[in-house]
C-alpha cells in the first residue's frame, strides 16, 4: 500500500478500507487480549478500541482517503463516527459473550470470537461515514 485508493470507485476504496481496517482490528484484538490479563473484559474491550481507532485513522488517512483536510478536524470527525461504531462493537461483543454464547452453550474462546465479530460488525457503516463525513470534501470545508 503506497498511495490512497482514489480511483476505481467505492469497490476499490472499500477493499483498501477493509485491509487497513483489518490491520487496525488486529491491533485492537491483540491489545484486548493482552489487557484481559490485567482487567475485566469490558474495560479491556474499551481501551483496545482506542488503540484500534488511532491505528485505523492513521492508515485510512494515508492509504484509503485522499485527505487534504486538517489532521485535527479529521481525527475529531473520525472519532465521532467511531463513538457510534464503538457502541455497536461493545454491544455485539458483550451481547454475544455474556448472553448469546452462554445460552447456546458455546464456550470455545467465547470472548475472543465475540470480540472478533463485534469488531467486524460496523464495517459498512464506518466506511461510508468516514468517506462522506470524516474525510469528505464538505467536511474539509467546514
Amino acid at each position: 500500500m503506497s498511495a490512497p485508493a482514489t480511483g476505481g470507485g467505492d469497490g476499490r476504496q472499500l477493499a483498501s478500507f477493509v485491509v487497513t481496517g483489518g490491520i487496525a482490528a488486529l491491533a485492537n484484538v491483540a491489545t484486548r487480549w493482552l489487557l484481559s490479563f490485567a482487567m475485566v473484559y469490558e474495560l479491556a474491550v474499551t481501551l483496545a478500541y482506542l488503540v484500534g481507532l488511532t491505528t485505523a485513522f492513521v492508515l485510512a488517512r494515508r492509504y484509503v482517503f485522499a485527505s487534504t483536510g486538517s489532521w485535527l478536524g479529521e481525527y475529531g470527525r473520525f472519532a465521532l463516527v467511531n463513538v457510534f461504531s464503538f457502541l455497536m462493537v461493545l454491544g455485539v461483543s458483550v451481547g454475544l459473550a455474556r448472553v448469546v454464547f452462554p445460552r447456546i452453550g458455546f464456550m470455545w474462546h467465547a470472548e475472543d470470537i465475540a470480540h472478533l465479530i463485534g469488531v467486524a460488525s460496523p464495517i459498512l457503516l464506518s466506511f461510508y461515514a468516514h468517506k462522506y463525513f470524516s474525510f469528505g470534501k464538505r467536511a474539509q470545508r467546514a
